[in-house]
C-alpha cells in the first residue's frame, strides 16, 4: 500500500460544507446495509448474557484489549514501542521516554476516560478539544486541544517519491465553525431518533476524518470517538474486543474505503455507502468474536454439568432438552436428564409442558 503523507498548503477560499443528518440520501439503507445493522442489533440484544460471564473471564478479556486498542490505534500512524514497553506503558508501570511512548500514554489515558466516563461526556468541541488535549497531555509543546492552524491536504507518496493530492479537507480558519456544525447536526439527529443511532455515528466519524480538525492526531481521535459513540448507544464490544486491532488488521480497506468515500465531500458529493459498509462490519465481527472468546474461556473452565447450568443463566425463557443436546453435543442424554432432575430437585428450575412439549425455565 501507497504511504499516506500529510501537506501543508496555503488557506484557500471555501463554502464552508454543511451537515444535515434529517436529509440523508436514500441508498444508505441497501440491503446489505439493513443485514448488518440487523445482526449488530442481534448481538447488542444478547450482549447482557456475554457479561454475565465470570468476572474473571471478563477482566481478562478488558485487559487484553485496552493493551491491543492502545497499540493498533497508535501503530496505524506508526507510532510504536516494544511489545514489553507497550503493556508496561498501559499499566503504568513506566513513565514514557520517547515521543512514541508519550504518545501512547495519552491514547491510553483518554481510553480509560472514555471506558469510565462515557455516560458523562457530551459530543460537542469543548469535548473533542479536551479529549485532544489529554492525547497529547505528555508533550511539552501544548499542542493538543488546538485547532488546526494551517491547511492540511491529504497525499500519496508513490514509489518514485512524487505526491499526489488524496483529499482537501476543511479550511483550518472554517474548521470550529465546521466542527461545531458536524456536532449539533449529530446531536439534532440523535434526539428526533430520525434513523438507527449506528448510521449516525458511523456518519460523524466519517465526516469529523474529513474535517481532518487538528494538526496530528485525527485519526486517533477518531476511533476513540467511534467507541465513546458506540457506549453511548449500548454497544460496549469494544470494551472487550479491540476495534482499533480489527481496523488495523484490515488497513489497507480501512484507507480504500475512506478514500471512496471522500470523493465530491467538500461539495457534499460524496458516497458514504463504502465506509459505512465497512466500519458496521468491523463492529459485527467485533460482536462475533465476544462471543466466540466469552463462550470458549467459560465452557473450558466448566464441567458438563455447570455447562447445562450455565445455559439457563445464559438463555432467558424456556429451554428444552433438545435445545442443551444441540448446544452440547458432547453431553450425553443421560447426563442431561440427570442434571435436570437434580436441578427440579434442588428447586433451580421447573418444569412446564408434557411429552414434546416438555421445557423448563429458570427460578
Amino acid at each position: 500500500m501507497q504511504k499516506v503523507a500529510k501537506v501543508w498548503a496555503e488557506k484557500r477560499p471555501s463554502d464552508m460544507r454543511t451537515f444535515n443528518y434529517l436529509n440523508l440520501p436514500g441508498p444508505l439503507l441497501t440491503p446489505e446495509i439493513s443485514n448488518l445493522l440487523s445482526a449488530i442489533h442481534e448481538y447488542r440484544g444478547k450482549q447482557t448474557l456475554f457479561i454475565t460471564a465470570r468476572k474473571d473471564v471478563l477482566q481478562s478479556l478488558l485487559e487484553i484489549a485496552v493493551v491491543q486498542s492502545t497499540d493498533a490505534s497508535n501503530r496505524i500512524e506508526g507510532i510504536y514501542t516494544s511489545d514489553a514497553r507497550l503493556k508496561d506503558l498501559v499499566l503504568q508501570k513506566v513513565e514514557p521516554i520517547n515521543r512514541n511512548e508519550k504518545e501512547i500514554a495519552g491514547y491510553r489515558d483518554v481510553l480509560r476516560t472514555i471506558h469510565e466516563n462515557y455516560e458523562y461526556i457530551p459530543v460537542n468541541p469543548n469535548t473533542i478539544l479536551q479529549l485532544h488535549r489529554d492525547l497529547y497531555s505528555f508533550h511539552p509543546s501544548g499542542m493538543g486541544g488546538h485547532w488546526k492552524n494551517a491547511d492540511n491536504l491529504i497525499a500519496e507518496t508513490d514509489a518514485a517519491g512524487n505526491k499526489h493530492v488524496r483529499f482537501t479537507p476543511t479550511p483550518a480558519f472554517e474548521t470550529p465553525d465546521a466542527v461545531r456544525s458536524l456536532c449539533d447536526a449529530y446531536n439534532q439527529a440523535v434526539a428526533q431518533e430520525f434513523c438507527d443511532p449506528l448510521i449516525l455515528l458511523v456518519l460523524f466519524v466519517f465526516d469529523f476524518l474529513c474535517i481532518h480538525p487538528f494538526n496530528d492526531g485525527n485519526g486517533r481521535m477518531s476511533r476513540l470517538l467511534t467507541l465513546m459513540l458506540l457506549y453511548q448507544h449500548g454497544y460496549i464490544v469494544g470494551k472487550y474486543i479491540s476495534l482499533e486491532k480489527l481496523i488495523e488488521e484490515n488497513k489497507q480497506t480501512y484507507y480504500e474505503t475512506l478514500q471512496e468515500s471522500s470523493t465530491g465531500w467538500d461539495t457534499e458529493g460524496n458516497n458514504y455507502l463504502p465506509f459505512l459498509q465497512y466500519l458496521l462490519g468491523i463492529i459485527l465481527k467485533a460482536y462475533r468474536e465476544f462471543e466466540r472468546r466469552v463462550e470458549h474461556v467459560t465452557t473450558a473452565r466448566l464441567n458438563k454439568m455447570e455447562r447445562i447450568r450455565m445455559m439457563f443463566e445464559q438463555k432467558p425463557g424456556k429451554i428444552r432438552k433438545a435445545d442443551i443436546m444441540a448446544a452440547c453435543p458432547d453431553i450425553s442424554v443421560s447426563l442431561i436428564e440427570r442434571t435436570l432432575k437434580q436441578m427440579l430437585d434442588n428447586g433451580e428450575i421447573r418444569k412446564i409442558g408434557a411429552s414434546r412439549t416438555t421445557a423448563y425455565i429458570k427460578l
